[in-house]
């Protein structure tokens, strides 16, 4: 029996010494509970809406102030006409536009009905129906107070339009999303382990003393992957298309460029890693811990950013799928082009470059 206490007491002694041991046990839950925490959330607030009023009589002007009164809703325009509300779903400046008739407390006055159309963009249905439910709440809410008055029996009756996915699809939600999870986790799982498993092996020394400069081996280690990601690529959009119906209604030929941008991004991520760690073991590890996570909690393929304290809305900046997701949706969804997502492409682009130069400076480290 003492044998054995002195076993068991040894086994603890073990992992209480063993730091990544111990930080699995304990940092992992803990991570995990504090952004499953923050980021499973049911609400909606501060959602960005578009108001158009061109009425501008004191009735709209109180249903605007009384929506966005409510914690909700965030005002990011107030206009008095309709024009150009394309753009502002196409550029992401709000989720929601709601559009007032014209003369609409005269209508509601002499007609006893006014029409509010509310237009929703449905790229994510979660999203958009937890918006399109405050809303109607809220204008039914103004509905009943204003039947109540004198005269009685008076009607705002919201008109509600689903942009882009009007079925509310889901796999409009989570197809581009996994098209996402699974590049990023594929192309970095597979460079992650490519310098280590040259360390393991004990072949590292034979590209020591090659002639080869450390960016051409980076690069020489990358490539191969990529043309075998874009393959992957091709798969996933055909059976997107073909299988789930999710539509491209953007530029087939930009879509793929931006594929390749992503795939270069999660493939110079693996070399970097790949770069920093001893074992293949500790690499798949760090891959599938340290990039599963982020990538589908903080890049809005499940959980809508909105809705997350600012710290993590400013910790999902430096996750790559959050920007590549913006860009799929984009085109596959909404159709837009390189005008509308300029900026997330250089995001993107810039993460790649400093990816692939820190590997490069670290593994020059390493010849030395």
């Amino acid at each position: 029996m003492s044998a054995f206490r002195g076993f068991v007491v040894k086994e603890f002694y073990h992992i209480l010494r063993d730091r990544r041991t111990l930080l699995i046990l304990f940092g992992m839950p803990v991570i995990q509970l504090v952004l499953f925490g923050f980021a499973i959330r049911n609400e909606v607030n501060d959602v960005r809406v578009v108001i158009v009023d061109p009425a501008g009589d004191h009735v709209t002007q109180a249903l605007t102030s009384r929506l966005l009164a409510s914690p909700y809703f965030e005002g990011v325009e107030y206009r008095t006409h309709a024009e150009g509300l394309e753009r502002v779903f196409q550029q992401g400046q709000a989720k929601e536009v709601i559009l007032f008739e014209p003369r609409f407390a005269h209508r509601l006055a002499h007609d006893g009905v006014a029409r509010v159309q509310v237009l929703t963009d449905a790229t994510d249905p979660n999203t958009a129906n937890t918006i399109l439910a405050y809303t109607t709440a809220l204008l039914q809410a103004a509905g009943q107070s204003l039947a109540a008055a004198p005269p009685p029996g008076l009607r705002i009756v919201p008109e509600v339009r689903m942009r882009y996915n009007p079925t509310l699809k889901s796999v409009y939600l989570f197809v581009p999303g996994l098209v996402a999870l699974i590049l990023m986790l594929v192309c970095a799982l597979m460079t992650s382990i490519t310098i280590t498993r040259e360390k393991e092996t004990g072949t590292m020394e034979v590209l020591l003393v090659s002639p080869l400069r450390p960016g051409q081996i980076i690069v020489g280690k990358v490539l191969p992957y990529l043309f075998l990601s874009l393959a992957i690529v091709s798969v996933i959009l055909v059976l997107a298309r073909t299988v789930f119906g999710v539509p491209l209604r953007g530029s087939a030929v930009l879509l793929v460029l931006e594929c390749l941008l992503f795939i270069a991004c999660a493939l110079s991520l693996g070399i970097l890693i790949s770069t920093r760690t001893r074992t293949q073991q500790t690499a798949m590890m760090i891959s599938l811990a340290g990039l599963l996570l982020p990538t589908v909690i903080l890049s809005g393929f499940i959980f809508p950013l909105d809705s997350m304290p600012p710290l993590l809305q400013g910790v999902s900046h430096l996750v790559p799928a959050k920007w590549f997701l913006l860009i799929v949706r984009g085109i596959m969804i909404k159709g837009v082009g390189m005008a509308e997502l300029w900026q997330e492409t250089l995001i993107l682009a810039g993460m790649t470059a400093f990816f692939l130069v820190a590997s490069v400076r670290n593994f020059s480290v390493r010849l030395d």
